[in-house]
């Protein structure tokens, strides 16, 4: 009986033994794919490359990161444009999750059902002004289209306005503008006189026909890092540049390049979310993130994104509120970019702005 409880209780043991390893083999195999899920969990972010990218990571990335660590966040510098979310979608083959654009785009490609509508039960629609958010957009930070200048080439004379801008006599030197029509019709416009008040709905033959004066002395940019090399570089004495790229290409120069925020076009940036993309909820728990305003205050302090959640403005140190472009100071002496009518005649004029400055 003893010996017979021996062997019992040895091939009890090895059929233990081999229950359990046989469970937590088994129960490894179905885990596995869960794990590998999580591991796969991923938020693409796009942006415009150049400087922004370690910004971002800087102040948002890393808060989110923390908050988040089952999700791998990566930032994409080359440039989310529209035509390239349009194929995207189109395509079925969506490689970013998060847009940073603007409200423009949101608009135009909302529309057209290439975005997805924001999930404003995790996006904190108080966080942003309603003026600065829609149906497809988040505003993320506020910047505008200044008029960026060498201080060393004009003899101590600062131009001031976009007529200076056309000035090629006073002021002489190559023109730096943008090869996307947004921003740059209006400060056709501006140069040939035209009421700030009065600039919507845009006159684009006039404008184009200004733009046309100034082609002999013009050279363009594509991308917000290759503003900053043009004006940092010394090609442009003078550029039509967003204000982020002007603030890192001021601090760079040593001041040598700075900028006014008078007639400038002040715009909101903002979060869109491509149709179809990989992420689903993490995408909005990323864009929720991006709203808390001490980190706002961190991008601006590295690139001179202007905060845009209105808590925000308070955290700005004060020797700092002068190149904030959502500063109340600053928004006084710029005009408001109307993302709407953009959005209803985007297509209709990018093509001729395109043909006129490659012809």
């Amino acid at each position: 009986m003893n010996g017979s409880n021996k062997f019992a209780t040895a091939d009890h043991f090895d059929v233990n033994r081999r229950t359990v390893m046989g469970t937590l083999l088994g129960t490894a195999a179905l885990a596995l794919p869960w794990r590998e899920a999580l591991a796969a969990r991923e938020v693409v972010v796009a942006n415009f490359g150049g400087d922004a990218l370690a910004a971002y990571d800087k102040a948002w990335g890393e808060p989110f990161r923390a908050k988040h660590p089952g999700v791998k966040l990566v930032f994409d510098g080359s440039g989310p444009s529209s035509g390239k979310i349009k194929a995207m979608v189109e395509s079925g083959s969506v490689k970013w999750d998060v847009c940073d654009r603007n409200l423009i785009a949101a608009q135009d490609l909302g529309y057209k059902g290439l975005l997805e509508p924001v999930d404003w039960t995790i996006v904190d629609e108080k966080k942003v002004r309603p003026a600065h958010r829609t149906r497809w957009g988040v505003g993320s930070y506020l910047f505008s289209f200044v008029l960026a200048y060498d201080k060393t080439k004009f003899g101590g004379r600062a131009p001031r306005t976009w007529a200076d801008f056309w000035n090629v006599k006073d002021f002489p030197g190559k023109r730096m503008l943008r090869k996307n029509v947004e921003g740059q019709l209006e400060i056709a416009l501006l140069a040939d006189g035209v009421d700030p008040a009065k600039l919507y709905p845009l006159d684009v033959n006039r404008a184009l026909d200004k733009i046309k004066q100034l082609k002999a002395h013009a050279v363009y940019w594509d991308s917000g890092a290759s503003s900053q090399q043009i004006m940092r570089d010394g090609e442009a004495v003078m550029g039509n540049i967003w204000s982020t790229r002007a603030s890192v290409v001021r601090k760079d120069t040593n001041d040598r390049v700075t900028y006014s925020f008078d007639n400038a076009l002040l715009q909101a940036a903002a979060w869109i979310v491509p149709k179809g993309n990989r992420a689903g909820k993490d995408v909005w728990n990323y864009i929720a993130s991006t709203q808390d305003p001490r980190q706002q205050v961190e991008l601006y302090k590295m690139f001179g994104t202007g905060p845009i959640n209105p808590a925000a403005s308070d955290l700005v140190p004060q020797e700092l509120r002068a190149w904030n472009a959502g500063d109340p100071s600053n928004i006084s002496r710029q005009i408001n970019l109307d993302a709407e009518w953009y959005a209803k005649n985007y297509e209709s004029v990018v093509d001729r702005y395109l043909a006129v400055i490659s012809s």
